[in-house]
């Protein structure tokens, strides 16, 4: 049980990570265009404007992208419980992986955004 609880909480932390940053750029963008915090691509750090729009557009897509994970994850690791080893650490694994990739799709469809709104 205890390599369940361990996988349960390494499966949640991608989606809450998501959920949080999400939430911060979203509602509580960085003001000020930096190469340390934040939405970081050439695009989003032309001027102020596709700097704040970049942050307002992924921070909604990844809040809501990240709850979603968040239910799936819960749900898939709900399935497992009780079960050996190999299988929590596959389905975690797995659930691990497919997270990363989503996490990084919202980038796609931000920098379209980002083209379209300001002709680049």
């Amino acid at each position: 049980m205890w390599f369940w609880i361990f996988m349960f909480i390494m499966v949640l932390m991608i989606p809450g990570v998501m959920i949080l940053c999400g939430w911060f750029f979203w509602k509580k963008p960085p003001q000020k265009i930096n190469g340390m915090y934040g939405y970081r691509t050439s695009r989003s750090m032309k001027n102020k404007d596709t700097w704040l729009f970049a942050h307002l557009y992924f921070g909604k897509l990844w809040f809501f992208i990240g709850w979603i994970l968040l239910v799936i994850s819960v749900f898939a690791m709900l399935v497992v419980v009780g079960q050996g080893i190999d299988c929590v650490g596959t389905v975690g694994g797995i659930l691990a992986s497919v997270q990363c990739v989503v996490m990084i799709v919202p980038i796609i469809p931000t920098e379209r955004a980002l083209k379209r709104r300001f002709n680049f």
